[in-house]
């Protein structure tokens, strides 16, 4: 059986500016046919753009606190019980968690059109610092989800 995971987690470096690993990997995501150097120029001029909106703050803190914000803490997972499927609340474990904010940052960003990219960024990142937003949206719905089939909770833990 192969390993779930590629070692793309140990390989990945910093990034040259504010030597985070998460604005890395989030370059590395935002990223289209390996061109990381546009892909860079985005996510640098949308935190410049955050830095001239709220100068006081760093803009990799903004960042940071807006991915945290979008995390979500559990999840649905269809389960399959005696010919029945269930929606079955589970907790998500951390490496996932970081893997879903970014995607969802990056759905609701793809997700609108007309303006620049580093725009659209910017303004998610703002909103999501600020708890709305799409991708907050997002991880609600799925919150909520999980609450409304809590009842079928018992089922994460049976084979």
């Amino acid at each position: 059986m192969s390993k779930k995971f590629t070692a793309s987690a140990t390989q990945l470096k910093p990034d040259p500016r504010f030597n985070s690993l998460l604005a890395s990997k989030f370059v590395n995501c935002l990223m289209h046919d390996g061109k990381k150097s546009i892909a860079q120029n985005v996510f640098y001029s949308a935190l410049d753009r955050i830095k001239e909106r709220i100068p006081d703050v760093e803009p990799i803190e903004v960042f940071t606190q807006a991915v945290e914000n979008v995390k979500p803490s559990v999840e649905v997972r269809s389960k399959r019980v005696g010919g029945a499927t269930y929606q079955v609340p589970t907790p998500v474990n951390p490496k996932r968690q970081q893997t879903l904010a970014i995607r969802w940052i990056l759905a609701a960003i793809r997700g609108k059109k007309g303006r620049p990219m580093e725009v659209r960024l910017a303004d998610e990142i703002l909103s999501a610092h600020k708890k709305e937003g799409t991708a907050i949206t997002t991880r609600e719905n799925i919150h909520r989800m999980a609450e409304a089939n809590k009842a079928f909770a018992h089922f994460a833990f049976s084979r």
